[in-house]
């Protein structure tokens, strides 16, 4: 009887999660059309900046101001949150949506990984590696890989290990308004690089009309659903989820973009989500 409520809690959250995972794809998918307006830097912006509006005005988190403590935690989960977006959105300027989203994925096996003891488990991030590997150009057929959008994707990938880190800390707060303040913190960093980048472009109907439906798919959206989410499940049980997200994106960027994969390439993707699902198996297993 346990076992079947167990089961039942984690059901909400566990399709909380899947459905942050699709809004999110979509929304980069569709963002990706931006890009030659404003560059990967201004969509950032619009969609970060609108997203903290909307849950400013939605939430008003100001009625209930956050303890000293939980300032600094919300203060970095904003912050990784805005530089997981500028990272991910330059990455996808530069490489398919799905083998972007496979490399950053590695920030979640990161912390699956290093929060379990076991030497068996870090098997799993050789599974990854060869994942990583076989998307490397030295194989036949496998196309080349800018190396700029390889390095943002690593680098978004550790923002995601953080964003999960911190995010975990401030669940405890309510979700949305920890989402808000989150939000805000990312907008105070991200909204001057994008302007920077872009200037009175990013003032553009066009680019206002498509960074609010980006920042509604891949910002206040799954941000809630995640935070709602990782509230009521371990950290863990969320890397088992978010294993899946690579093949969302790969998906999103072929129905919306065109964006079509080699053989070698899903495979890769592939080994990836087994090894992030399959890691935070293993060690949820193990704490029970």
């Amino acid at each position: 009887m346990k076992q079947d409520a167990g089961a039942g809690s984690s059901l909400g959250p566990g399709l909380a999660i899947l459905a942050s995972m699709v809004s999110v794809n979509l929304g980069a998918a569709w963002a990706k059309h931006l890009f030659p307006l404003v560059g990967s830097q201004g969509v950032t912006a619009v969609r970060v900046g609108l997203a903290a509006l909307i849950m400013l005005a939605i939430v008003r988190p100001w009625r209930r101001l956050p303890a000293r403590r939980d300032a600094l935690n919300l203060l970095v989960y904003g912050l990784m949150l805005g530089c997981m977006n500028l990272l991910i959105y330059g990455a996808f300027a530069r490489i398919p949506i799905g083998i972007a989203v496979a490399i950053e994925v590695v920030g979640p096996l990161g912390v699956v990984v290093l929060s379990s003891r076991r030497a068996r488990d870090f098997g799993w991030v050789l599974l990854a590696a060869l994942g990583l590997w076989l998307l490397a150009p030295v194989h036949e057929g496998v196309p080349p890989l800018d190396p700029a959008g390889v390095a943002y994707a690593l680098g978004a990938a550790f923002c995601w290990a953080m964003y999960i880190v911190f995010g975990k800390r401030v669940s405890t707060l309510n979700g949305g308004h920890a989402v808000a303040w989150g939000m805000l913190a990312a907008a105070l960093f991200t909204v001057p690089v994008g302007v920077a980048h872009a200037g009175a472009g990013l003032l553009e109907p066009i680019v206002l009309a498509g960074g609010l439906a980006v920042a509604v798919l891949s910002s206040a959206l799954p941000y809630t659903l995640e935070m709602a989410a990782l509230a009521r499940l371990p950290q863990r049980v969320f890397g088992i989820l978010v294993s899946a997200g690579p093949a969302f994106a790969a998906v999103a960027g072929f129905l919306v973009l065109g964006e079509r994969l080699t053989g070698m390439q899903w495979l890769a993707i592939a080994l990836v989500i087994v090894a992030c699902g399959g890691a935070a198996a293993t060690a949820e297993r193990k704490r029970v």
